[in-house]
């Protein structure tokens, strides 16, 4: 970054925290926060990142989201009125969460401009293989959706609205009746609070959990409260004149409309769509010959749904404790693998062009002024391409112990390491949700126990760290590696096939796909009841179909493992020590070479 554009990045950073100043009505809003060094406070503003429309609507949302909290969200309030069991307060911060913003866009009709976009565009890029019954959406994600239907008046597409129809008649039965009461106190907390808390107690839905956890986590907080000595209190006193004068101001930074992000968001949607097509269509014919009893209770979660806020931070501390002894070989693979990457990234660009590439250095001047012309840019010349790592991790019992910890902490620092070189990073895991079958072999068993049924047992997917998610807001989930009873069977050929429908939908132009694996993939109840190699050869059809026919670099790393027999491209590592100058050489031949595919 050179000298100008780091100098108008800083200008719109300040812009950004003028205004959630104003909107919090606290002018050392990010003095204090600095001051106490709390990480549960709002922190510094960081823009790196913005590099296009939709990035700059969801900072703006977030930063807007941020300062209304600080502004209307008591926390003591808050933790008076917390529901007894975890899935109610689940929607309850939710709700608390919808409530804030809803006022913020009763007083500016700019910050109610600028979220509504913001959930229109996460609703647009939702995206499910499937979905045939309750079970395939949880309440939270409906809850959700249902808050923004009716308090945020966003427009959900088909396929949220199904999403939304499960759950529809339990949100229905429970809370539209209090609909109207709700909004009429959304500027009083503890009624507002207070109601809510007891519709979610009373919910059918969470009857049986909260018999079982009454007497349980009464005293909990809120897992990202806001400052103790936070003050809500409004000051009637204020000067009407001056309100209206920061309204103005601040709708008058809101007009974005030239970014014409409907036409964008509808384009990428249909991209997108089309993009999915191709992938099913060759995922499809990868697995005609590779049969699976069903896929009804198989699931995709995020990390931080497998565990509570607490349990996540004490087994992040446990991996911290393992990173101890490893610093010197982080700081040699960070230092060494950033100057090797960052010698490649060689840009050259054309500026204050009509089109192109918009360009974010520019940004602050529509934040200054509106009716300013957007500036797009031209690269030149390009020798580094743009980059994702999707690092895949076995999450096996047979990797319990030091071999999860090895992966755990391989993907930490390749994490923060490439993610300073902007390469973008995902981090996913993959296991199963039960031994010996699950529901799925139960299903087999009712239905007269079918000769060759194929796969059979409950899939789980694990998403700890999203592409576009930064390493700092991820890193508890890394944690999660180590949990009890987390670590079961693995099905390696239908982990990678996700993953790789996962990155190839991806628009960087460079894709590599990292397997974090031991061994050959092993389900007991699968294997039982069909030939030996069952697995093996689809894992090993699916890998040579990503390594010949598709421009996704896929390298394989064995824990304690040699994995060459599956991987054209596979290196063994038997302890964090070999970890630098193994990655750094790997890494660095990756990057250098570029890939043949028919």
């Amino acid at each position: 970054m050179t000298s100008k554009e780091s100098n108008l990045k800083e200008k719109f950073r300040i812009a950004l925290t003028s205004t959630a100043k104003v909107i919090s009505d606290d002018l050392n809003l990010y003095k204090k926060d600095l001051e106490k060094k709390n990480p549960k406070e709002i922190s510094s503003i960081e823009i790196d990142n913005v590099n296009n429309p939709s990035d700059f609507i969801r900072l703006r949302a977030e930063t807007d989201s941020s300062a209304l909290k600080k502004k209307f969200s008591n926390d003591a309030i808050y933790r008076k009125n917390l529901p007894g069991n975890n899935s109610s307060k689940s929607l309850y911060d939710i709700a608390e969460k919808i409530r804030y913003e809803a006022l913020g866009g009763q007083m500016l009709k700019g910050i109610k401009k600028n979220f509504h976009e913001n959930y229109s565009q996460i609703i647009s890029r939702k995206r499910r293989d499937q979905l045939k019954s309750k079970e395939d959406v949880s309440v939270t994600e409906a809850f959700e959706l249902y808050m923004l239907k009716n308090f945020h008046k966003v427009k959900l597409n088909p396929l949220t609205s199904k999403m939304l129809n499960f759950w529809g008649k339990d949100f229905e039965k429970s809370i539209d009746k209090h609909k109207e009461f709700l909004l009429d106190n959304l500027e009083d907390q503890q009624t507002y609070s207070s109601r809510l808390s007891q519709i979610l107690e009373e919910m059918d839905i969470f009857q049986s959990e909260e018999d079982q956890n009454k007497e349980e986590n009464k005293d909990q907080e809120q897992d990202n409260p806001s400052s103790d000595n936070q003050n809500n209190e409004n000051d009637d006193s204020k000067d009407e004149n001056k309100d209206q004068d920061t309204q103005a101001t601040l709708d008058a930074d809101y007009e974005i409309d030239e970014f014409n992000l409907d036409d964008q968001l509808s384009e990428i949607e249909s991209e997108e769509q089309n993009s999915e097509q191709v992938i099913k269509k060759n995922i499809d014919n990868l697995n005609l010959d590779y049969k699976i009893f069903t896929s009804q209770f198989d699931e995709t979660i995020k990390a931080e749904n497998l565990e509570n806020a607490d349990e996540a931070n004490k087994l992040r501390k446990n991996l911290d404790q393992q990173l101890i002894g490893f610093q010197d070989v982080i700081t040699k693979l960070a230092n060494k693998l950033q100057r090797q990457l960052l010698a490649k990234q060689n840009r050259a660009w054309e500026f204050d062009l009509e089109e192109g590439l918009l360009d974010s250095s520019k940004l602050p001047r529509i934040i200054m002024d509106p009716y300013n012309s957007l500036s797009f840019k031209k690269e030149k010349d390009l020798d580094f391409k743009d980059t994702i790592v999707t690092l895949l991790i076995d999450n096996s019992g047979s990797m319990r112990g030091r071999p999860i910890t090895i992966a755990a902490i391989c993907a930490d620092i390749l994490s923060r390491t490439l993610e300073r070189c902007s390469v973008k990073v995902e981090i996913l895991g993959f296991t199963t949700k039960n031994w010996k079958g699950g529901q799925s072999r139960e299903m087999w068993t009712k239905n007269s126990k079918p000769k060759t049924p194929g796969r059979l047992n409950d899939l789980r997917h694990i998403i700890y760290k999203g592409a576009d998610t930064h390493w700092r807001q991820a890193k508890n989930n890394l944690g999660l590696m180590l949990k009890e009873g987390l670590l079961k069977e693995n099905i390696d050929g239908e982990a990678i096939s996700w993953a790789y429908s996962r990155i190839k939908k991806r628009k960087e132009e460079r894709k590599i796909l990292m397997v974090i694996s031991d061994g050959a993939p092993v389900d007991d109840s699968t294997l039982s009841v069909n030939s030996g190699d069952f697995l093996e050869k689809h894992l090993k059809k699916i890998v040579k179909f990503i390594e010949n026919k598709s421009d996704i670099e896929i390298l394989a790393i064995g824990i304690g493992h040699d994995v060459s027999r599956y991987y054209d491209k596979a290196i063994k590592i038997t302890d964090v020590n070999e970890l630098g100058d193994v990655m750094i050489s790997q890494l660095s031949s990756l990057f250098d070479t570029k890939k043949k595919y028919n």
